[in-house]
């Protein structure tokens, strides 16, 4: 099963074409569990997830995404949003400033992984004015928008494994 969960994350790419295919509401449902069991500093769970189907709200978080039109294209985007308040509320503001972003992020890579298994392609969109995207969908002052996930069937097959730094690279033991 490890080996299975690390080939997964191997094989995971960001792709921005898709097609059309609707999604089955369970499998995005099933997405979403997989965020909510993400760990999250004093297990507050700061975190709030629109799943935007309709187009004209995809577009709208296109535009926002500084013309992003895969984000429109996908026949399903996540919006992960932050709860600063959820998290200041124990932690004051090393949890309003990190906690709750580092906690959404977590989640954003469940829905990754998981979105794999179920032969989906992602992209983690985090480029964006935060502002418009606020305004355009109507969000709660109380939420802070994160991260965006493209989601949905690839339009392209077998993309190469991008390269990575190598182990002796990246790690100490100390």
């Amino acid at each position: 099963m490890t080996d299975e969960i690390l080939r997964l994350m191997a094989e995971r790419r960001s792709i921005r074409r898709f097609k059309p295919d609707p999604i089955p509401r369970e499998i995005i449902e099933n997405l979403i569990d997989a965020a909510r069991w993400a760990p999250s500093a004093g297990n507050l769970q700061p975190w709030h997830f629109y799943v935007v189907v309709r187009q004209d709200r995809r577009r709208c978080l296109a535009n926002a995404a500084l013309n992003q039109d895969f984000l429109a294209e996908a026949p399903v985007c996540i919006l992960v949003c932050a709860e600063p308040g959820r998290s200041a509320s124990h932690y004051g503001d090393r949890g309003r400033e990190l906690y709750c972003l580092q906690d959404t992020a977590a989640a954003v890579q469940n829905i990754l992984v998981l979105a794999t298994a179920y032969g989906l392609g992602t992209c983690w969109v985090g480029a964006f004015d935060e502002y418009r995207l606020k305004s355009c969908m109507g969000l709660p002052e109380d939420q802070r928008p994160v991260a965006m996930i493209a989601l949905g069937y690839p339009a392209v097959e077998n993309q190469s494994r991008p390269n990575r730094r190598g182990l002796d690279e990246i790690r100490t033991y100390i």
